[in-house]
């Protein structure tokens, strides 16, 4: 059940980091309550992933996927680039993501 809140709270941090790019400096009310919505469900859900979880394990998955999913969707959402060399590094994270859960004692 770790793994799933560790995955979910993850999906949570790309969620608040693509919506800081909406709030304008928070000065949009919409997107800026749910950035911090997304913020604190990401929080929570993380708390409760460390309770069995170790710590160095969980936290580089968790900022693995956000720096992941936050990435991909730059490139998607906002026409970031998309060279060879961009997806190259982003598949190195994944890898090193999946290693991790991989030699993971839990």
């Amino acid at each position: 059940m770790a793994w799933v809140a560790l995955f979910f709270a993850g999906l949570f941090e790309v969620g608040w980091a693509v919506g800081l790019k909406y709030t304008h400096g928070f000065t949009r009310l919409w997107p800026s309550l749910g950035t911090v919505a997304a913020m604190a469900v990401s929080f929570v859900l993380l708390s409760l992933a460390l309770k069995t979880l170790p710590l160095g394990t969980a936290y580089a998955i968790w900022t693995g996927i956000g720096t992941v999913g936050t990435a991909l969707l730059g490139i998607w959402l906002f026409q970031e680039p998309a060279d060879a060399l961009r997806l190259a590094c982003i598949a190195l994270i994944v890898a090193g993501i999946v290693g991790l859960k991989l030699v993971s004692p839990h």
